[in-house]
């Protein structure tokens, strides 16, 4: 069955908030992988990023997974890039200028500004990140990581299940 994403408002905020109900109600989908690609595109394509993607936490190392936007890096070492400072540190990482990100892994020329959120299992441990890539410089604030924080609840009930 096909969705489709309605934006509403004109602030980064009205957005989310439009947003919230319907990326919970593509997290009903019982197959984790489609329902969270379904996610990501939304995020995506309903709020006009660059690039959305997941990064799965394998064998020590990130792993590409679900993603929307250009081709990506497939495999990010632990505390490597924005992606794996978020994942060693676990917590939020918000680069408003991705060129003066010590370490940063380049997959686009295009990409500007990232932010990037663990995602949690069962045992406390970060399983995955979400990774938002925009292509203008400081795209994101404590807005974006404050709703940001609400998907990753929604992605955190799909991986726990």
């Amino acid at each position: 069955m096909a969705e489709t994403i309605t934006i509403n408002g004109t602030t980064r905020h009205e957005q989310y908030e439009s947003l919230l109900p319907q990326l919970k109600s593509l997290a009903k989908e019982p197959d984790q992988y489609a329902a969270l690609g379904n996610i990501i595109s939304a995020l995506k394509y309903g709020l006009g990023f660059f690039w959305v993607g997941a990064y799965i936490v394998k064998n020590n190392e990130l792993i590409l997974g679900p993603f929307q936007g250009t081709v990506a890096c497939t495999r990010i070492g632990f505390g490597k890039g924005v992606c794996g400072h978020a994942w060693k540190d676990k917590k939020v990482v918000i680069v408003d200028n991705v060129n003066t990100f010590e370490g940063h892994i380049a997959c686009s020329s295009e990409s500007k500004s990232e932010i990037v959120l663990p995602i949690y299992g069962k045992s406390g441990d970060v399983v995955m990140v979400l990774d938002i890539d925009s292509d203008r410089l400081a795209d994101f604030s404590s807005v974006d990581e404050q709703w940001l924080g609400k998907v990753v609840n929604i992605i955190e009930g799909i991986v726990n299940k």
